[in-house]
Protein backbone atom coordinates (compact mmCIF):
# COMPACT_ATOMS: atom_id res chain seq x y z
CA UNK A 1 0.00 0.00 0.00
CA UNK A 2 1.19 3.53 -0.66
CA UNK A 3 1.90 5.87 2.55
CA UNK A 4 3.15 9.25 3.56
CA UNK A 5 6.26 10.02 5.15
CA UNK A 6 7.77 14.13 6.27
CA UNK A 7 10.02 15.58 4.20
CA UNK A 8 12.33 17.43 6.55
CA UNK A 9 13.54 19.24 3.08
CA UNK A 10 10.58 20.95 2.90
CA UNK A 11 10.24 23.03 6.41
CA UNK A 12 13.91 23.87 5.53
CA UNK A 13 13.00 24.98 2.64
CA UNK A 14 9.72 27.16 3.28
CA UNK A 15 12.10 28.24 6.73
CA UNK A 16 15.14 29.10 4.37
CA UNK A 17 12.52 31.64 1.86
CA UNK A 18 10.89 33.45 4.69
CA UNK A 19 14.04 34.47 6.47
CA UNK A 20 15.88 35.21 2.80
CA UNK A 21 13.05 37.49 1.59
CA UNK A 22 12.31 39.15 4.69
CA UNK A 23 16.02 39.69 4.89
CA UNK A 24 16.07 41.09 1.43
CA UNK A 25 13.11 43.29 1.49
CA UNK A 26 14.08 45.05 5.13
CA UNK A 27 17.62 45.81 3.64
CA UNK A 28 15.61 47.67 0.89
CA UNK A 29 13.46 49.31 3.23
CA UNK A 30 16.55 50.09 4.87
CA UNK A 31 18.22 52.15 2.13
CA UNK A 32 15.29 54.28 2.08
CA UNK A 33 16.27 55.66 5.93
CA UNK A 34 20.10 55.60 5.39
CA UNK A 35 22.38 58.25 3.76
CA UNK A 36 22.62 58.10 1.01
CA UNK A 37 19.88 56.98 -0.02
CA UNK A 38 17.73 58.43 2.17
CA UNK A 39 17.52 61.74 -0.44
CA UNK A 40 15.83 59.26 -3.33
CA UNK A 41 12.16 60.28 -3.76
CA UNK A 42 10.05 56.93 -2.44
CA UNK A 43 7.28 58.33 -4.39
CA UNK A 44 8.68 59.42 -7.33
CA UNK A 45 12.07 57.42 -7.63
CA UNK A 46 11.70 53.53 -8.21
CA UNK A 47 13.99 50.58 -6.36
CA UNK A 48 16.15 50.11 -8.81
CA UNK A 49 17.29 53.85 -8.21
CA UNK A 50 19.39 52.65 -5.30
CA UNK A 51 21.88 50.46 -7.63
CA UNK A 52 23.01 54.36 -9.30
CA UNK A 53 24.15 55.16 -5.82
CA UNK A 54 27.39 53.73 -3.77
CA UNK A 55 25.08 51.34 -1.85
CA UNK A 56 24.46 49.58 -5.12
CA UNK A 57 26.28 46.02 -3.01
CA UNK A 58 23.55 46.42 -0.71
CA UNK A 59 21.08 46.63 -3.32
CA UNK A 60 22.25 43.96 -5.20
CA UNK A 61 22.63 41.92 -1.87
CA UNK A 62 19.13 42.27 -0.73
CA UNK A 63 17.67 41.41 -4.73
CA UNK A 64 19.93 38.68 -4.57
CA UNK A 65 18.55 37.16 -1.03
CA UNK A 66 14.76 37.80 -2.83
CA UNK A 67 16.06 35.65 -5.74
CA UNK A 68 18.05 32.96 -3.13
CA UNK A 69 14.57 32.68 -0.98
CA UNK A 70 12.24 32.79 -3.88
CA UNK A 71 14.60 29.69 -5.21
CA UNK A 72 14.08 27.85 -1.72
CA UNK A 73 10.60 28.64 -2.01
CA UNK A 74 9.64 27.22 -5.05
CA UNK A 75 11.49 24.22 -4.17
CA UNK A 76 9.64 23.51 -0.57
CA UNK A 77 6.61 23.30 -2.80
CA UNK A 78 8.07 21.35 -5.48
CA UNK A 79 8.95 19.35 -2.58
CA UNK A 80 5.43 19.21 -1.36
CA UNK A 81 4.06 17.97 -4.27
CA UNK A 82 2.85 21.87 -4.99
CA UNK A 83 4.25 23.05 -8.06
CA UNK A 84 2.44 22.65 -11.25
CA UNK A 85 4.77 23.23 -14.36
CA UNK A 86 3.20 26.69 -15.29
CA UNK A 87 4.24 27.69 -11.64
CA UNK A 88 7.85 26.44 -11.95
CA UNK A 89 8.18 28.42 -14.95
CA UNK A 90 7.21 31.44 -14.18
CA UNK A 91 8.74 31.28 -10.91
CA UNK A 92 12.04 30.59 -13.04
CA UNK A 93 10.94 33.64 -15.15
CA UNK A 94 10.64 35.99 -11.86
CA UNK A 95 13.91 34.39 -10.54
CA UNK A 96 15.86 34.89 -13.65
CA UNK A 97 14.28 38.60 -13.89
CA UNK A 98 15.48 39.67 -9.94
CA UNK A 99 19.31 38.66 -11.40
CA UNK A 100 18.84 40.27 -14.75
CA UNK A 101 18.09 43.71 -12.71
CA UNK A 102 21.46 42.77 -10.27
CA UNK A 103 23.53 42.58 -13.43
CA UNK A 104 22.00 45.18 -15.69
CA UNK A 105 21.57 48.15 -13.91
CA UNK A 106 18.62 50.84 -14.51
CA UNK A 107 19.33 53.65 -17.55
CA UNK A 108 20.98 56.27 -15.20
CA UNK A 109 19.27 59.23 -17.50
CA UNK A 110 22.28 61.27 -16.16
CA UNK A 111 24.11 60.31 -18.75
CA UNK A 112 21.75 58.72 -21.17
CA UNK A 113 19.79 55.31 -22.20
CA UNK A 114 21.47 52.13 -22.56
CA UNK A 115 21.14 48.52 -23.81
CA UNK A 116 21.72 47.41 -20.30
CA UNK A 117 19.23 49.99 -18.79
CA UNK A 118 16.72 48.39 -21.66
CA UNK A 119 17.42 45.25 -20.31
CA UNK A 120 16.85 46.27 -16.93
CA UNK A 121 13.18 47.06 -17.67
CA UNK A 122 12.35 44.87 -19.97
CA UNK A 123 13.11 41.90 -17.10
CA UNK A 124 11.51 44.29 -14.16
CA UNK A 125 8.50 43.96 -16.19
CA UNK A 126 8.83 39.50 -16.77
CA UNK A 127 9.61 39.02 -12.81
CA UNK A 128 6.85 41.45 -11.76
CA UNK A 129 4.00 39.90 -13.85
CA UNK A 130 5.55 36.22 -13.67
CA UNK A 131 5.44 35.83 -9.92
CA UNK A 132 1.83 36.78 -8.88
CA UNK A 133 0.82 34.47 -11.90
CA UNK A 134 3.22 31.43 -10.25
CA UNK A 135 1.01 32.50 -7.04
CA UNK A 136 -2.47 32.17 -9.35
CA UNK A 137 -1.34 28.53 -10.85
CA UNK A 138 -0.04 27.06 -8.11
CA UNK A 139 -1.92 28.06 -5.31
CA UNK A 140 -4.86 25.36 -5.40
CA UNK A 141 -1.90 22.82 -5.02
CA UNK A 142 -0.18 24.45 -2.62
CA UNK A 143 -3.66 24.78 -0.18
CA UNK A 144 -6.12 21.90 -1.92
CA UNK A 145 -7.73 21.35 1.42
CA UNK A 146 -7.28 25.42 3.16
CA UNK A 147 -9.46 27.59 0.97
CA UNK A 148 -8.87 30.66 3.24
CA UNK A 149 -5.41 30.69 2.44
CA UNK A 150 -5.48 29.76 -1.18
CA UNK A 151 -8.17 32.93 -1.52
CA UNK A 152 -5.70 34.70 0.59
CA UNK A 153 -2.64 33.94 -2.02
CA UNK A 154 -4.98 34.47 -4.98
CA UNK A 155 -6.16 38.25 -3.63
CA UNK A 156 -2.34 38.93 -3.19
CA UNK A 157 -1.33 37.97 -6.76
CA UNK A 158 -4.28 39.83 -7.96
CA UNK A 159 -4.16 43.05 -6.52
CA UNK A 160 -0.13 42.82 -7.57
CA UNK A 161 -1.24 42.62 -10.85
CA UNK A 162 -3.55 45.11 -10.33
CA UNK A 163 -0.70 47.56 -9.25
CA UNK A 164 0.94 46.86 -12.43
CA UNK A 165 -2.25 47.43 -14.46
CA UNK A 166 -2.10 51.49 -12.79
CA UNK A 167 1.49 51.11 -14.71
CA UNK A 168 -0.30 50.09 -17.90
CA UNK A 169 -2.99 52.56 -17.36
CA UNK A 170 -0.54 55.43 -16.54
CA UNK A 171 1.19 54.66 -20.12
CA UNK A 172 -1.82 54.12 -22.00
CA UNK A 173 -3.09 57.71 -21.28
CA UNK A 174 0.18 59.20 -22.08
CA UNK A 175 -0.20 57.35 -25.25
CA UNK A 176 -3.54 59.57 -25.89
CA UNK A 177 -2.28 62.81 -24.09
CA UNK A 178 1.02 62.92 -25.29
CA UNK A 179 2.75 63.41 -21.67
CA UNK A 180 5.22 61.09 -19.91
CA UNK A 181 3.34 58.22 -18.42
CA UNK A 182 6.22 58.32 -15.29
CA UNK A 183 4.93 61.62 -13.98
CA UNK A 184 1.34 60.64 -14.30
CA UNK A 185 1.68 58.65 -11.31
CA UNK A 186 3.95 58.60 -8.39
CA UNK A 187 5.64 55.65 -9.50
CA UNK A 188 8.08 55.26 -7.11
CA UNK A 189 5.02 54.12 -4.43
CA UNK A 190 3.41 52.20 -7.14
CA UNK A 191 6.36 50.38 -7.68
CA UNK A 192 7.51 49.79 -4.22
CA UNK A 193 3.30 48.98 -3.05
CA UNK A 194 3.49 46.09 -5.97
CA UNK A 195 7.04 45.00 -4.82
CA UNK A 196 5.86 44.54 -1.42
CA UNK A 197 2.08 43.23 -2.33
CA UNK A 198 4.65 40.71 -4.72
CA UNK A 199 6.84 39.60 -1.80
CA UNK A 200 3.45 39.07 0.57
CA UNK A 201 2.24 36.68 -2.06
CA UNK A 202 5.01 34.61 -2.30
CA UNK A 203 5.51 34.26 1.44
CA UNK A 204 1.47 33.34 1.27
CA UNK A 205 1.76 30.26 -0.82
CA UNK A 206 5.15 29.13 0.26
CA UNK A 207 4.33 28.83 4.24
CA UNK A 208 2.19 25.67 4.85
CA UNK A 209 -0.96 26.49 6.41
CA UNK A 210 -0.59 23.69 8.87
CA UNK A 211 2.11 21.08 9.56
CA UNK A 212 0.05 18.15 7.46
CA UNK A 213 1.03 20.31 4.30
CA UNK A 214 4.67 19.52 5.13
CA UNK A 215 3.93 15.93 4.34
CA UNK A 216 4.74 14.63 0.84
CA UNK A 217 3.59 11.18 -0.91
CA UNK A 218 6.20 8.82 -0.32
CA UNK A 219 5.69 5.06 -2.15
CA UNK A 220 6.49 2.39 0.18
CA UNK A 221 4.91 -0.79 -0.52
CA UNK A 222 4.12 -2.45 2.77
CA UNK A 223 3.10 -6.08 2.90
CA UNK A 224 0.71 -6.67 4.95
Amino acid sequence: MTTTRPDRRSPAAWLACLVAVTAGAVLILALQFLPPTDAISATRRTISEYALTDAKTVFDLAVGLVALGSVAGFAALRLRGALPVAAAVCGALWTAGLLVVVVFPKNDWAVGPSVGGTVHRFASVAAFVCLPLAVLFAARAAFPAAAGRRLLARLLAVASLGWFGIILGAIALAAATGGHWWTTIPLGLVERGMALTELLALLALVVPARPVDLRVPASIDTVV
